[in-house]
């Protein structure tokens, strides 16, 4: 007989991570004839929760540690100086924090792989969803031929051997196999990949400040005077321009709210991931931005060497490593950031497939691409976005740098607002959640600051994307140089908001008398929800009971075995 019959009564959705809701929604789904094409798998089947909360912690942080950080830091404390870029960093990273925090509250109490192209549906309105779907999987297709490109530049550096495509073809292949394999071998390979990293940058950041303060004997180092040489440079405009090379690198934190639909119990282990992920994020970010500001003058030509030319060897990471006294670091920094580009393209197909997919069960593209195999693996999905890695090929036709900066220009903008369009849909499902009547006690993990903080990110965002134009039309560009540079900035909004006009005039001929804002007592917080309404205080109940009998069987076997570890733990964490 149970110990608590007091809660065999509740019920709540949440039983166990086989009882949780299916990861992708299927309102609206026709499957596809299951006789035929069984490799590619069937439309019946599910994404398979198979990813723990290390998986998820580790995705974030590798998904936004890459080549932003290894190269495009640079360029951002020469433009602006170490005093204005640490503070372009700052912003952003405030803005981020807005993002993220509403992004975790939304993801935990629905753990769908479509996030918040399925919050956009529901909230908002389905044209919002489907074109943030869609530009969200434009944004990560769009960026694989983009890391194959920078993969053959570091590739490179060892031998010349090899043109650009060949190496390319060298590296799709196994990438595209591994993503065949069931997800959370994907989570394995993040965790490890990104763990490389975390180390090559806190041992970045070790060095570098005792090489400043002149802890390395025979190799002075600057101290303060890289600062009082010039704390800020260029003006406001060099710090507005700087904010385009923090956005790049804070990119892809989001992906954790697209895995939380493969994890297991993710009103656990999303928050944990959300708030962990973010600190440690902003604490790689803001301290290796004021290393190399301390380290590096902004007047050394080097800090744009590694971003314009993607040169490893110019990279402000190797520079303090070599003016440390460890010369050979050129090789270590050129590996790890060969692990960085391969994780970020196994991070760009993991994230596509999933947003395709969740696409086409909702409906808002053809339905072959919502099949999935046995194992959770959507074999279609992949395929399309295998194909739009062949696009690769064009830098054998255009130039690797030519080909490499468009395919950034044609993702950045539109990235800037699926963020902006996060804040905004966490506005929405707020009020929809109070609108209904629904206890806060209900939402796993709350965002803090609510609403202040989602119109903070909105904000902020906004004007960062009116700095990144104005800034375009400053640095003394004319002619050609001066349209490239605005066209480079705007494109991605014609991408954004030609495919959002696209889906409302498809909305409004094909569902006449809907209206295309959803609204506040229609909002759906049932459908893939991992309670329903009432149900988390009732769960936060039960694991409390469930916690307290753990805790007295561990005191009665203390007396046996592992007393001293028990004790430890409980002495040690009331401290």
């Amino acid at each position: 007989m149970s110990k608590h019959p007091e809660l065999e009564a509740v019920q709540v959705n949440d039983k166990s991570s086989e009882d949780l809701p299916v990861p992708v929604l299927t309102r609206g789904t026709q499957n596809v004839d299951d006789g035929k094409h069984q490799w590619l798998g069937s439309a019946q089947n599910k994404t398979v929760r198979g990813m723990k909360s290390r998986h998820l912690t580790f995705i974030a942080i590798g998904g936004t540690i890459g080549t932003g950080l290894f190269l495009s830091i640079g360029s951002s404390v020469a433009t602006a100086g170490p005093a204005g870029a640490l503070i372009s960093y700052a912003l952003v990273g405030l803005f981020v924090f807005g993002v993220v925090m509403t992004l975790g509250e939304m993801s935990s109490l629905i753990p769908v792989s479509g996030a918040f192209s399925t919050f956009g549906d529901r909230f908002v309105s389905p044209w919002l969803g489907a074109t943030l779907g869609w530009n969200y999987y434009l944004q990560w297709a769009l960026s694989i031929p983009s890391e194959l490109v920078a993969a053959s530049v570091i590739l490179s550096f060892w031998t010349d051997k090899l043109q650009s495509w060949e190496w390319s073809l060298i590296i799709i292949v196994p990438v595209f196999a591994f993503n065949l394999l069931p997800v959370r071998f994907y989570g394995e390979a993040e965790f490890y990949l990104a763990a490389i990293k975390v180390l090559l940058v806190l041992l970045f950041i070790i060095v570098g400040l005792i090489y400043d303060w002149g802890g390395v004997v025979g190799h002075p180092g600057p101290g303060l005077s890289n600062i009082r040489d010039g704390a800020f440079t260029g003006g406001f405009a060099g710090t507005a321009q700087s904010f385009t090379f923090a956005f790049f690198s804070f990119g892809g934190v989001e992906l954790v709210a697209l895995a939380a639909g493969e994890s297991a119990q993710p009103h656990k282990s999303v928050p944990r991931a959300i708030k962990a992920t973010f600190f440690r994020i902003v604490v790689f970010y803001l301290l290796t931005c004021l290393v190399i500001g301390l380290c590096i003058n902004h007047a050394d030509d080097t800090l744009f060497e590694a971003y314009d030319n993607s040169d490893v060897a110019a990279s402000p990471i190797t520079i303090v490593f070599q003016r440390a006294g460890f010369g050979a670091a050129v090789h270590l920094v050129n590996a790890v950031l060969l692990t960085a580009v391969l994780s970020a393209t196994n991070s760009c197909f993991y994230a596509s497939s999933r947003m395709l997919l969740s696409l086409a069960r909702e409906g808002k593209a053809p339905r072959i691409f919502g099949m999935v195999t046995r194992r959770g693996v959507p074999v279609p999905a992949l395929l399309l976005t295998l194909a739009f890695s062949c696009l690769t090929f064009l830098a054998t036709i255009w130039g690797e740098g030519v080909a490499f900066t468009w395919f950034i220009n044609l993702t950045g903008v539109s990235a800037l607002f699926t963020w902006i369009s996060i804040a905004c849909i966490h506005l929405r499902f707020r009020r929809a959640f109070l609108a209904q009547q629904r206890p806060l006690s209900d939402l796993p993990f709350r965002a803090p600051f609510a609403p202040v903080l989602a119109i903070s990110a909105i904000t902020l965002g906004l004007l960062m994307f009116a700095a990144q134009g104005w800034a375009a039309t400053t640095y003394g560009d004319t002619g050609k140089a001066l349209a490239k540079d605005v066209l480079g900035v705007y494109i991605g909004v014609v991408l954004f908001f030609g495919i959002g006009i696209g889906f409302a005039v498809h909305h409004t001929i094909t569902k006449p008398g809907v209206p295309l804002l959803v609204p506040l007592l229609e909002c759906d917080f049932e459908t893939g929800a991992v309670w329903g309404r009432g149900g988390g205080e009732a769960m936060r109940e039960k694991e409390r009971l469930e916690n307290s009998d753990e805790e007295g069987l561990s005191v009665v076997s203390s007396g046996v075995k592992g007393g001293w570890a028990f004790w430890r733990r409980k002495v040690l964490g009331s401290i």
